[in-house]
Order: structure tokens, then C-alpha cells, then sequence
């Protein structure tokens, strides 16, 4: 596959950086991670409603923009980059493509229109693996009832929409599970912040407690909602690689940017040859891992597409697996590298670095770690089931 930049994701990239070189800058950061939900409230809204980035991947026909996964990583890949807090990343690479890809026009329609507008946050709550599923689904009159806890949803307490598994008691494995649209202050939802490593991102347990649904509000036909689950979380998983290459990237401009500046035995750091290795090294694995990131941006918006290719289609657990555990692991060495090449000042509070390594070590396990995920693509290969 030959890859390049088209000059309209060339002028998204720029202008996103620009926008959040000055609205997510290192006091901007620290301003939202001692708030509440952990982002500034009017930066976000001016994100939806005035740079419609919630909008990217919306079709038109519902008041969306209709561009493809690749605008949409270009994005994310400056949002990891400058640690913006917001619930973007959950609204658009969980919610999105969960809706885009459900079963139900009415559904779709309802709610499209209000993401794309900046109006409604939304979240995806379901675990990496269907074993793990604890919420349990049972007829009640004419609709379902909800009980039990997802522990861990990406922006749970901020979230307007919650996209909610849940399995019928007795069933085992994928079998079983279904997908339901729940607005956040529904009766019986119970929300809970939990404290994180990486205060730029919040995590939530969510309790589901005799929680009426109807089956207008399914995504997908009932018991049928694990492969739209497992689609999902793989093009969120390249989301998330997207903003791990931003991230990676930036932790080694820092360290550049430092080493250069800084002086020992009468010259700048940056000429000892150690440290050229260092940052070579550095710079090695952040190339591997964008290889890896854009190919899988291509697969997952031709998965996303109506009339994608549908050979490539069936590349993208391979290709979420080889961007999540590459972009997980340069992002990890590079944020630990930049803390080292700071010297004394590199663990402090005043440097950024540290905010770059919690960020990195977070993200390295949400969506499913590199072994995870090298052991789901050898299954692939070996024709097992993941």
C-alpha cells in the first residue's frame, strides 16, 4: 500500500495543531487535571460545536462531516501529542463506530446527529473480553432489565450516552450478548470516578441497578452484539495508537529540545554520542510504529465505509494489533527515555515528561496490552479462534 496525506488531512493535522499548541499547552493540561471531570468544559465545547471534530466521522445524511478513520487518527494523533483532555476519544472511536456500524436506522438517527453537533458525549461500556462481562440482561414486560457493573468505561461520569453490554444469565463466551443505547441519567445508573495513573484520562465504574431498556433502544439483534463489540474495540484500539504516536513523538521533540539547550564539560549534551543513540533509538521506533498506525487507519476506514474493500476489511484485527503493541511500546520507551535524557529535573512536577510517562503507561494497558494483543493476532495466523 502506498500512503500519503491528502492536502485536506495535511490542513486538518496543521490546524489541529495549531489550535492546541495554545488551548492544550503544558498549563492548560494541568489546569483540567485538577478539575472534576479532568477536562475544561468550555474547551470542549468549543471543540464540538465550534471545530465539529466529533462531527469527522458522521455521515452527512446526519448532520455530520462524513470524512473517513484516517481524518479522524490525523486528529488524534496531535490530541495524544498535546494530552488533551476531553471526551473525544470516547465519543468518537467508541460511540461512533459502534453506532455506525449498529443494525438500528431509528437509533442512528437519534443520536448521530447530537454527537456530531457537540451536544452529546458518549462512551462504550463493555470489557475487552466477552468472559469478563458482568452486566446481566432479563426480559421484563415488554422490554429487558439491566443488572451488575462494568468496572472500568472510559469517561463513564461525563458521558451523556452509554452504549451498554450486557448478557443473558447462563450463556458463555461471545453467545448471548446484546448492545443497548442508555442515556446517563437513566433510573437505576449509578456512576463512580475512580482514581488513575494518567489524571489526563478518567476511568468510571458504572452500576446498572434493575435498569429499563426497551428494544427500540438495541444496537444490533439480540444476542448478536459481540462481533459489532469486538469491531469496535479494535478500531478504537487504532484510535488509541493514533494518540500513543502523538504522544511518543512529542516526548522525543521535548528530549531534543532539552539535550540541545542543555550544557556539560562546555558544550551541549546533545554532541555526546551516547545520547545521539539514545535518541536515534528513539526515533526508530516511533518511524516503526507510524508504519503501523496509518496502515491500520486505512483498514479501519475502509472498514467503517459502506462500500469498503472488503478484502481489506478482514485485516483489521491483524492491523489494531500490530498499531496497538508497536505504538504502545515506542510510546513507553520514549516517555521513559525523555525522563532519563531531562537528567535531575526529569521526574519533577515543573517537567512534562512525567505527564507523558503516566500517559504512556495508562494507555499501554487500556484496550488490551502488546502480549494481548500479539497473542489474538497469533491465533489469527494459526487459524485459532481470539
Amino acid at each position: 500500500m502506498e500512503f500519503a496525506f491528502t492536502e485536506e488531512q495535511l490542513m486538518i493535522r496543521d490546524s489541529a495543531e495549531r489550535f492546541l499548541a495554545q488551548a492544550s499547552d503544558s498549563h492548560a493540561v494541568r489546569a483540567g487535571m485538577s478539575r472534576d471531570a479532568g477536562y475544561d468544559p468550555e474547551l470542549c465545547q468549543q471543540i464540538g460545536q465550534a471545530l465539529y471534530w466529533p462531527a469527522l466521522l458522521v455521515p452527512e445524511a446526519h448532520g455530520g462531516m462524513g470524512l473517513g478513520f484516517v481524518e479522524l487518527a490525523v486528529l488524534l494523533e496531535q490530541c495524544g501529542r498535546f494530552l488533551l483532555g476531553s471526551p473525544l476519544f470516547a465519543t468518537s472511536c467508541l460511540a461512533t463506530p459502534a453506532l455506525l456500524l449498529a443494525e438500528n436506522p431509528a437509533l442512528q438517527a437519534h443520536w448521530l446527529p447530537a454527537i456530531a453537533a457537540g451536544q452529546v458525549h458518549a462512551t462504550l461500556a463493555c470489557p475487552l473480553q466477552a468472559e469478563q462481562l458482568q452486566v446481566e440482561l432479563r426480559p421484563a414486560g415488554d422490554g429487558y432489565r439491566l443488572d451488575g457493573c462494568h468496572a472500568q468505561v472510559i469517561d463513564g461520569a461525563q458521558a451523556d450516552l452509554l452504549l451498554i453490554a450486557a448478557r443473558r444469565p447462563g450463556s458463555v463466551g461471545a453467545h448471548g450478548i446484546s448492545l443497548f443505547a442508555v442515556p446517563a441519567d437513566s433510573t437505576g445508573v449509578v456512576r463512580t470516578t475512580l482514581p488513575t495513573l494518567d489524571q489526563t484520562r478518567r476511568l468510571a465504574r458504572i452500576e446498572l441497578h434493575h435498569v429499563e431498556v426497551t428494544a427500540a433502544q438495541r444496537l444490533c439483534a439480540i444476542d448478536q452484539a459481540w462481533p459489532l463489540l469486538q469491531a469496535t474495540q479494535r478500531i478504537a484500539a487504532i484510535g488509541l495508537a493514533a494518540e500513543q504516536l502523538g504522544g511518543a513523538q512529542q516526548a522525543l521533540d521535548l528530549t531534543l529540545a532539552y539535550v540541545g539547550e542543555r550544557r556539560q564539560f562546555g558544550r551541549p549534551v546533545a554532541s555526546f554520542q551516547a545520547i545521539k543513540h539514545r535518541c536515534a533509538d528513539m526515533m526508530l521506533q516511533i518511524e516503526c510504529a507510524r508504519s503501523a498506525v496509518w496502515y491500520a487507519a486505512c483498514v479501519a476506514r475502509e472498514y467503517l465505509a459502506e462500500d469498503g474493500d472488503l478484502a481489506v476489511r478482514g485485516e483489521l484485527l491483524g492491523a489494531a494489533a500490530t498499531a496497538k503493541a508497536h505504538a504502545s511500546e515506542a510510546f513507553f520507551h520514549c516517555a521513559a527515555e525523555s525522563i532519563q535524557l531531562h537528567g535531575g529535573v526529569g521526574f519533577t512536577w515543573e517537567y512534562d515528561p512525567h505527564l507523558y510517562f503516566k500517559r504512556a503507561r495508562a494507555s499501554e494497558q487500556l484496550l488490551g496490552n502488546p502480549a494481548w494483543h500479539r497473542e489474538c493476532l497469533a491465533a489469527e495466523l494459526l487459524g485459532e479462534q481470539p
